[in-house]
């Protein structure tokens, strides 16, 4: 069942301006676009963002609700829950989203960096999903 908010900070609007980059409905609350960009996004079940390279400046996700996953590439995924931190540094291809039987909400920290850029890449396919636990 969805809850408008499954942590402390709002779920946000549907992150349309984003779509054509995750598979299934991911909501995206910007707590600040000053300074240090921080998102709220949070995932449905299954929904997960495309592969993906921060240039520059990198990215920490706080895991606030929910069970997700993140991956780098070549690596394993790893399960995240709330409490988890994960610091992507700048040029690592990787992705993140929920599990397929769970909401997940993480803060999404951009981390600033003088020419800073994210480069969206291919979709995560249902058959590398579905190996997840």
């Amino acid at each position: 069942m969805f809850e408008k908010n499954l942590s402390v900070f709002p779920v946000g609007e549907k992150n349309d301006a984003f779509a054509q980059y995750f598979i299934g409905q991911s909501y995206l609350n910007m707590l600040t676009t000053s300074g240090v960009g921080i998102g709220n996004v949070t995932f449905e079940p299954g929904c997960r963002n495309n592969w993906h390279i921060h240039h520059k400046g990198g990215q920490i996700l706080l895991c606030t609700a929910g069970r997700g996953y993140y991956q780098e590439w070549a690596k394993p995924a790893q399960e995240l829950h709330p409490g988890d931190v994960v610091n992507i540094p700048p040029e690592v291809k990787h992705w993140h989203g929920a599990a397929p039987d769970s909401w997940f909400q993480h803060l999404a920290v951009e981390v600033p960096a003088e020419g800073a850029s994210n480069e969206w890449l291919e979709p995560v396919t249902d058959e590398e999903y579905a190996k997840l636990k």
